[in-house]
């Protein structure tokens, strides 16, 4: 498990160099003593691991930029890749102070050796557009909802999946799984959403597609309070949640999503394991009275039962061991 004496730790998203996994997260400090503060004053922090249970923390990777700036407030989820050159490109949502974090913007910063992390002259910035998703001018949500890029190379190119809104439907029905395509990763062109709204979610947060023992599958993250009225009424619970599909670049189906883990756990991520064993990690959302946490779990195994992904112990009270790290 990571967690952390000095800061809470939440979203997080996990590179392998064949050696070592590289941990990236999203960190505040506890000195906030309000863990809802923790928004507008995250960075992305680093740690490493073997085994993915014992991590080594280091410098962070990426903090706000200087003002003015597009992420000059907070920087939040993303998502790594090698590039064909060796090198390695980060993905991350970008907030600014001018315009109070309401705008998302989507942007990107390269390293030679995952540690020391430069912005790019001339840097490209994804933003929704207006033909299919909902913007900051028309938003009927408390955000504008463009984050959490998860990029990936398929046969025809390299894919981003973003958490986003379509702009149009029930307000609080709305969420869906936005689309961007590149041929070179920093143009970018944004594309029609690859669900569509009405499934039953106001966001659809951070989106994985994997292969898991030769099935792909799909994963993000929905909150109660962010589910549509419906879905609600039907079955007030969040948390991780898992989507069938036939492809990793969609389109997908999320009216068929089925819930994995309920709201002490949040944010999901599927991750191989030395010897290719597929496991989960999740950071931890809420405890047993409704308090927040900010912790990463340690790995749990993954199957398949009855054609669903599973993983056994929804909430993983009795895996959970504390490794503070120093």
């Amino acid at each position: 498990m990571l967690r952390l004496a000095s800061s809470w730790v939440w979203d997080f998203w996990i590179a392998d160099d064949g050696d070592r996994y590289h941990l990236f997260f999203l960190k505040a400090s506890r000195a906030l003593l309000d863990p809802d503060r923790r928004h507008w004053r995250a960075t992305i922090g680093h740690a490493t691991s073997t085994d993915l249970v014992t991590w080594t923390e280091h410098a962070d990777a990426l903090i706000p930029d200087d003002s003015p700036a597009f992420d000059d407030l907070a920087t939040w989820t993303g998502s790594v890749i090698r590039q064909d050159d060796g090198t390695w490109r980060m993905f991350y949502t970008a907030v600014s102070r001018a315009e109070g974090g309401i705008n998302q913007r989507i942007s990107s910063v390269v390293s030679d050796d995952l540690f020391t992390w430069r912005r790019e002259p001339g840097r490209h910035v994804l933003e929704p557009d207006a033909r299919w998703y909902e913007t900051a001018d028309d938003r009927q949500w408390p955000d504008q909802a463009w984050r959490d890029p998860w990029v990936f190379r398929a046969r025809d190119g390299w894919h981003m999946l973003i958490t986003a809104r379509a702009n149009h439907g029930e307000p609080d029905d709305r969420g869906v799984i936005g689309h961007a395509t590149s041929d070179d990763l920093t143009e970018w062109t944004v594309q029609p959403p690859l669900s569509e709204p009405g499934s039953g979610f106001g966001h659809i947060e951070v989106v994985q597609t994997a292969v898991v023992d030769g099935r792909p599958v799909g994963l993000f993250s929905c909150l109660a309070s962010e589910l549509a009225r419906d879905r609600r009424a039907e079955d007030p619970v969040g948390g991780v949640w898992a989507f069938p599909t036939d492809d990793l670049a969609g389109p997908f189906d999320i009216g068929a999503a089925y819930r994995i883990t309920d709201e002490r756990l949040y944010v999901g991520r599927l991750v191989q394991d030395r010897v290719g064993r597929w496991q989960l990690l999740a950071f931890r959302n809420n405890d047993e009275h409704g308090g927040w946490v900010g912790e990463i779990t340690d790995p749990q195994p993954v199957s398949w039962v009855d054609g669903r992904l599973d993983v056994g112990d929804p909430s993983l009270a009795e895996a959970l061991q504390t490794r503070v790290t120093s």
